[in-house]
């Protein structure tokens, strides 16, 4: 029987708000902010998070790479460079798992039990929401009974609609 339904949590508010171990930037590949939830980010985290992430190069569209949270309420940042929605027949789904992947890997390396997610690749870059929640709560789902961990993860959204996703896929993954 799945862990999973139990240790997810979601969420409506702001990312940059929540006092948890680890919050995860939907970034762009140059890591130095922009729109949505990478500049809110950058914004509330302050000078220090873009000078160290100047020092990253940049990373992979489906990597991840760790910071410091610095003025934010969390110990670090994780940034993921999500795919751009191009159809579906670009290994956008493969991306964005990876992307949901690498991050809680970082987050276990570094010990963290709580890890906040915004919804990855669906304002600017276009992914489908309800594909792209399907992908996160299930490529999460799988992390958490494989490495029974962390502890918690919050799925922080825009918009009650996003959240609505969001129960409906942690709904179906404690019926599986």
């Amino acid at each position: 029987m799945s862990k999973a339904p139990d240790r997810i949590r979601i969420h409506v508010g702001d990312i940059t708000k929540l006092d948890v171990d680890v919050i995860v930037n939907a970034a762009n590949s140059s890591l130095l902010g922009g729109g949505g939830v990478d500049g809110a980010i950058h914004r509330a985290a302050g000078r220090e998070l873009e000078s160290e992430c100047r020092m990253l190069n940049g990373c992979k569209v489906g990597d991840a790479k760790i910071t410091k949270g610095y003025k934010l309420p969390t110990r670090y940042v994780i940034h993921t460079v999500g795919p751009v929605w191009q159809g579906g027949g670009r290994g956008e789904a493969e991306l964005l798992a990876s992307c949901y992947r690498k991050s809680l890997e970082l987050a276990a390396a570094n010990d963290c039990r709580t890890v906040a997610f915004p919804a990855i690749s669906t304002g600017v870059y276009r992914y489908p929401k309800d594909e792209a929640t399907d992908i996160a709560v299930g490529t999460i789902g799988t992390f958490i009974d494989e490495k029974n961990m962390p502890a918690t993860v919050i799925f922080c959204c825009f918009d009650e609609q996003t959240a609505q996703l969001y129960q409906r896929a942690v709904a179906a993954l404690r019926e599986a």
